[in-house]
């Protein structure tokens, strides 16, 4: 795997909207990590069901789903600023009413789920508008590095939420909640001071055709179809990270601060990776990389599910995280290269829909196996599906696999 350093004229402190939304990233990467954490040890520690924290994905999954392909539509027809601000005040005001509820002792499993559920259906918005901004802030030679940038706060965000959100915890689950409003809050101001240039869109009312027009330039595009399902199954399969509240408290005996550990680790991995990326991006072999890279993230969770050390399990979530952040900062780009800008809401939509969704489909299967065959076999089974999905996605996509550079495809 080659490396070169690309030039820094777009570096993340020289260019100021990279570095505005790389702020707002962090601010709502935390708040939604924190909450994360607060909501799967609340609801765990009030039902002791490995169900209910499946429900918790499953309350993600059903909103993102029903939405996304309407958000992709609304973030193609509508200003994309706008249309984030509004779903980060969805965001602020669900985890607000949990933060009041759980201080007045209101707090249910049926509220949390609900509150869930909102958190789901305004994340469709703002996950599809996410993706669009980088091509409208910077020029297409650069976007690689930028993506590799502007994943570093989510990565960062990921390390400090979690332990921050743990350490908290242990004043109450209320005060978490508070601060992730706060956040939020702070996100749009960061978002609404970013300045974007977009030709104005034609409106075109809501149909069928311009509903489903990105699922039908995925479909006929096998690069983009190959990387956004690749990653989907994987996710899907290896989705184990809403079972960490059981290996906290059950398996390792850790408590909140080492679930909050946990939850930190795959960032670090991601965000050393992350950072490596951006100094040294990939110019060779970058599908045989991508391939090699979701591998990886499936023989790590079969080693972590293994694992009688809590440190042990600590390295391999944290190469859980490298390896997936591999795949993420050469998917990505790919996608949103192949993309007319005037289609990158709806293409961005289906991608959320793959990639977003998988991971509370994948928290739905892990806490459904695991009440059915258990915790570690529910690990393992994830691991080797992913292994298995690799396989086959070598044989289903090959052009995908051949990718040799994004320099050779794009120029």
């Amino acid at each position: 795997m080659q490396m070169t350093a690309e030039p820094a004229s777009y570096s993340l402190f020289r260019h100021r909207p990279v570095f505005l939304l790389w702020l707002a990233r962090v601010a709502t990467s935390i708040a939604y990590q924190m909450q994360v954490v607060a909501v799967g040890w609340q609801i765990y520690v009030m039902t002791s069901s490995p169900m209910q924290l499946g429900l918790v994905g499953l309350m993600q999954f059903i909103p993102q789903f029903a939405l996304v392909l309407i958000a992709g539509h609304v973030v193609d027809q509508h200003d994309r600023k706008r249309v984030m601000l509004s779903a980060q005040t969805v965001e602020a005001c669900a985890v607000a009413i949990l933060a009041a509820a759980t201080a007045l002792g209101l707090a249910s499993s049926a509220l949390i789920l609900a509150a869930v559920f909102a958190l789901g259906a305004a994340r469709s918005f703002e996950a599809t508008t996410l993706q669009t901004i980088p091509p409208a802030i910077v020029p297409p030679a650069v976007l690689p590095r930028v993506i590799a940038q502007l994943s570093s706060a989510t990565q960062t965000a990921t390390i400090v939420g979690p332990a921050v959100g743990g350490a908290l915890l242990i004043l109450g689950t209320s005060y978490v909640y508070a601060i992730c409003a706060l956040l939020f809050l702070g996100s749009t101001i960061l978002v609404w001071c970013i300045p974007m240039e977009r030709p104005t869109a034609k409106r075109t009312p809501l149909s069928f055709d311009t509903l489903f027009a990105g699922v039908n330039f995925v479909r006929r595009n096998p690069v983009v179809l190959g990387a956004m399902s690749l990653d989907m199954f994987a996710v899907i399969f290896a989705g184990a990270t809403a079972l960490l509240p059981i290996f906290a408290r059950d398996i390792f005996a850790v408590g909140s601060w080492g679930l909050g550990l946990m939850r930190a680790a795959p960032a670090v991995g991601a965000l050393t990776c992350s950072f490596i990326i951006a100094r040294w991006p990939l110019t060779r072999h970058v599908g045989i990389v991508m391939y090699a890279a979701v591998a990886t993230f499936g023989l790590a969770t079969i080693l972590f599910g293994l694992s009688t050390s809590f440190i042990f399990s600590m390295v391999m979530l944290t190469v859980i995280g490298a390896s997936d952040m591999l795949s993420v900062v050469i998917r990505q780009p790919v996608i949103q290269l192949e993309t007319p800008d005037a289609m990158r809401g709806r293409v961005s939509a289906v991608n959320s829909l793959f990639i977003g969704t998988s991971n509370q489909i994948g928290e739905f299967r892990a806490g459904v196996t695991a009440d059915l065959f258990g915790t570690i076999p529910s690990v393992l089974i994830g691991g080797i599906g992913t292994l298995l999905v690799v396989l086959v996605w070598v044989k289903a996509f090959p052009a995908l696999f051949r990718m040799n550079s994004f320099e050779q495809r794009y120029r």
